[in-house]
């Protein structure tokens, strides 16, 4: 079962996150929390939710056998005066990470950023967390989708 490519390509994010972003991360010249899993709480990590949200094949992907799988990664962080540049900052490390590894060490083809949302608590300083949300479009063609 672990060899379903979904279940590869959501384990291969999760290493992304925890390996190269955390490096970036930490060469940071300002504190920015590292990204861990697990059942952690408070401002001293950040723990994102990974979801593979669909599946598409158009109809000129059917004939080369390429999937586009969409995912997102949302990161809640607590507010505090810098939370917007934190928000930014993970966004940014995300990024770089995946031009580093754009293929997600050879489980797509392609990885690519497709959409970013910042959204802020409805009312200032009453203890909600920011929301941002990365949205992925990661193609996987011919074999490399059989399992």
């Amino acid at each position: 079962m672990s060899d379903l490519i979904e279940m590869r390509i959501i384990s291969a994010v999760r290493e992304l996150l925890t390996g190269k972003v955390n490096e970036l991360l930490g060469d940071m010249e300002f504190y920015i929390p590292l990204v861990e899993f697990g059942d952690y709480t408070g401002s001293d990590v950040v723990v994102p939710v990974i979801a593979l949200v669909s599946c598409e094949r158009s109809e000129k992907e059917r004939l080369i056998f390429q999937d586009a799988y969409f995912l997102t990664i949302t990161f809640n962080i607590p507010e505090s005066e810098d939370t917007e540049l934190k928000c930014f900052t993970y966004a940014a490390a995300v990024g770089d990470a995946l031009k580093m590894n754009s293929t997600l060490s050879g489980i797509a083809d392609r990885v690519v950023i497709t959409g970013k949302k910042y959204n802020k608590p409805k009312k200032e300083n009453c203890g909600e967390n920011w929301e941002m949300v990365l949205t992925f479009r990661i193609t996987v063609e011919g074999m490399n989708n059989v399992s």
